[in-house]
């Protein structure tokens, strides 16, 4: 079985073709600039990157283009678009009513069409990518796979925010969570690791990068994650604030005259580690500044460390413990001092880095001591692999 995994941005369509026998990617890329002249997509298959630039003024003619790449004599990894099975989308808002991956229907559709103000960037774009495959592949059964839908079995006093409850009702203002396919791939991942049942587990998975959640996950289950109604929430990431005083925000409207959209694109885009230390949005530059005593970056940088490591501890309380912390995400996976910090925080959990251990970057291992009492892994996410697996097992 050939399945096509997409996940389509506004502008912007990432793909694999994985062959489910031995999970592996036949290819894989990205179409970029969709819209404009200057669109091009980078194709890479057997080792190589191609890069070839061609105008798609949507995703209808992105979609036909990239299959059209699978099958390019020249570097083909199949013979006929009739050998892929099925297409597995990310999508990422299903609200309440979607709490698991879905046969894409009609209704499925509409669902997604009900939540785009609860993801104005995202759901739109899924529906165009659902509709251009349906367009281009007529009849190909196609599955939605939700970062939302892994954290619906949090529980009700978890998600429900202290408001008036009619807003909940009126609205579904409540935490929703995202970055689910991660969390939910390499939690799995881990069990298989230590060769355990997930059903025994209590495992605090932080997904770090431009985006950052954390998610406590007890018996293969999401039962709290920091992200909320929106990807906004949760600990700093690079330009999002993560957590504030609410008021916050109605005293930067007053004083700097801003509106709602002002104020929102601020702590979306203009906050976070960025925000603090006044540098280019890559955490990779703002972690070395604070190690050339920029202290502004340090500031930054502290306090990201400190928040993972207090959302980690709160965490034990909802586990009522903790056995298994696990990085993933390009911070997570590949920032040495970042996981080093966050696990010295963690000292009184009986936390302990090898620091031999944790000095790599990118690989799957155990970076604890051995007489740590919680065991920490680093673990790489692969969100489009849960995608194409969540698919086959519905297809």
């Amino acid at each position: 079985m050939k399945i096509l995994v997409l996940n389509c941005g506004s502008s912007s369509l990432k793909y694999q073709l994985i062959n489910m026998e031995t999970e592996e990617v036949l290819a894989s890329g990205k179409y970029e600039r969709i819209g404009e002249e200057e669109a091009f997509i980078t194709h890479k298959v057997n080792g190589k990157k191609i890069e070839i630039k061609h105008p798609a003024k949507n995703h209808e003619e992105a979609v036909d283009f990239t299959l059209k790449q699978l099958i390019n004599p020249e570097y083909k990894v199949i013979d006929s678009l009739d050998e892929i099975n099925a297409i597995g989308h990310r999508l990422v808002h299903g609200g309440e009513k979607i709490s698991q991956s879905v046969v894409i229907t009609d209704e499925v559709i509409e669902i997604v069409k009900e939540n785009i103000d609860l993801a104005p960037l995202h759901n739109p774009a899924g529906i165009i990518g659902i509709e251009a495959c349906r367009k281009v592949m007529p009849g190909k059964p196609m599955v939605g796979v939700f970062d939302t839908a892994f954290h619906q079995t949090m529980p009700k006093e978890r998600y429900i925010y202290p408001i008036p409850y009619e807003y909940y009702e009126k609205y579904h203002i409540r935490k929703y969570g995202f970055h689910g396919t991660s969390h939910m791939y390499v939690s799995q991942r881990l069990a298989e690791i230590v060769k355990k049942d997930i059903k025994d587990l209590k495992i605090v998975t932080c997904h770090l990068g431009q985006g950052s959640s954390l998610c406590a996950v007890q018996g293969g289950k999401s039962v709290d994650t920091s992200m909320g109604l929106t990807p906004l929430a949760g600990i700093p990431m690079v330009t999002r604030s993560g957590d504030l005083d609410p008021s916050v925000v109605t005293y930067l409207m007053k004083k700097e005259n801003m509106s709602a959209d002002e104020v929102e694109n601020v702590l979306n885009k203009k906050s976070g580690v960025q925000g603090i230390s006044g540098l280019a949005p890559d955490f990779r530059e703002i972690e070395a500044a604070s190690n050339n005593n920029d202290e502004r970056a340090k500031i930054a940088i502290d306090k990201f460390i400190y928040e993972v490591a207090a959302y980690i501890a709160k965490y034990a309380v909802a586990m009522n413990g903790v056995d298994y912390i696990i990085f993933t995400g390009g911070v997570g996976e590949n920032q040495i001092n970042i996981r080093k910090g966050i696990c010295q925080k963690l000292e009184f959990m009986g936390v302990k880095v090898d620091v031999e251990a944790n000095n790599m970057r990118g690989e799957e291992k155990e970076i604890s001591a051995p007489d740590s009492k919680v065991k920490v892994y680093v673990v790489p996410t692969n969100e489009e692999l849960m995608i194409a697996r969540e698919t086959k097992r519905l297809i």
